[in-house]
Order: C-alpha cells, then structure tokens, then sequence
C-alpha cells in the first residue's frame, strides 16, 4: 500500500514537472497564465483522477469502511510527501518550507505554504496508522465524531481557498506572494482541532477498555 502511494506521489510530481518546465519556464505568478486549448480540463481532471486512485487503492487495502478511509488517509499523505520531494528532486523547488504554492484547483485555487500541506500530511498518516495497524482496538467513530473531524477539515480548506482568492488578483510571484495572505492562526486551529479531538477520543476509549 505504501508503495503504492510512493509510486502515485512521484506519478504527479513528474506530471507538475513537464507542466511547469513547458508553461511557467519563470515561476508560478498570478494571475495563472491560461493552460491552451483543453488543457486545463484535462488538469482538472487528472487531480481527480489522483484521488480516484488512491481511493481505489485503499478500497483493495481494508476489510471494512473505517479501516479503508484509515488506509486513504495513510495514501494521500504518502503521496503529498513524496510529490514535494519529487519536485525538490527534479526541480530544486520548493525553495523552503515556506514557499507558498497553489495546492488544487477543484472548485478554485487552493494556496498555501508548503509546510502546511506537509503538516496535514503527517497529521493523517500518524492518525491513519494508528486505525490501520490496530485492528485489535475497537475503534468506534461516532457521528459527533464525524462531525467534529469533518469541521476541523473544512476549517483547512477554508483558510487555504481564502489564501487562493487574497492573492489571485495579484501580479507578483507566487513565490514572493505576502505570506500575510495566508490565514496562519485559522489553519493551525482547524489542524490543532482534528488532531486534538482524535487524540482525545482514542486515549478515552484506551481508557474505558482498560476499565472494562
């Protein structure tokens, strides 16, 4: 499975490669050069087809839902980490960390630091794991569960489509884009959140069965 992820992660890293290298020779900077023709499209519809993927393969890797959303979570932060490393390989870039870059297009930019989609990454491959490779805990999710995570998940997405839509009218780099534009503290509370009621909810259920 994890191999998998791996060989998806360098897949989009070497598509952005060649999109880069033929259409933003300088740098990323907005407002985005138009994609010719179709192209576009056919963009949009390949990051689908990245997540269809990944889906897919977690599908194969679990006996029941929540350990196959457990095995997705663990895919998409593999494939997130080894796409920035591929394009540091292949294109020396990011410059650091805190290189803001454009994360999806599906509805409308997504911008962040790199850092930030690195951060969500980890967060879903620690908490992943953990459901994945202790079938022996009961792990039962509840609908405020659901809910809660669900939240702290727009809450990350919000901050970084609010980002997309500060600097899109911009005419600047997108490596020299203010990182003022991105809302840091509106971020790190939805991670902190997500991160912070799983945490919470499974050193309570270790607890009860500890009791029990």
């Amino acid at each position: 499975m994890c191999v998998f992820g791996v060989a998806v992660g360098w897949f989009e890293a070497a598509v952005v490669t060649y999109l880069r290298v033929a259409y933003y020779p300088d740098g990323l900077r907005f407002p985005l050069a138009p994609l010719p023709g179709n192209l576009l499209r056919v963009e949009l519809a390949r990051e689908a087809a990245s997540i269809v993927l990944l889906a897919a393969c977690a599908r194969l890797a679990g006996r029941h839902f929540l350990e196959r959303f457990a095995a997705f979570m663990v895919l998409f932060g593999i494939w997130d980490l080894v796409y920035y490393a591929g394009l540091w390989l292949t294109l020396d870039w990011p410059a650091s960390l805190a290189t803001l870059d454009i994360l999806f297009l599906i509805p409308t930019p997504w911008v962040g630091p790199v850092w930030a989609p690195c951060a969500v990454s980890v967060a879903l491959i620690g908490g992943g794991s953990w459901i994945y490779l202790t079938p022996e805990r009961e792990h039962r999710v509840t609908a405020l569960d659901w809910v809660v995570e669900i939240a702290a998940g727009l809450v990350i997405i919000g901050a970084m489509m609010t980002a997309g839509h500060a600097i899109e009218g911009s005419a600047v780099p997108l490596d020299d884009a203010a990182a003022r534009e991105f809302p840091v503290a509106w971020f790190w509370a939805g991670l902190l959140l997500g991160v912070g009621w799983f945490v919470w909810r499974e050193a309570r259920a270790a607890g009860s069965s500890a009791r029990s």
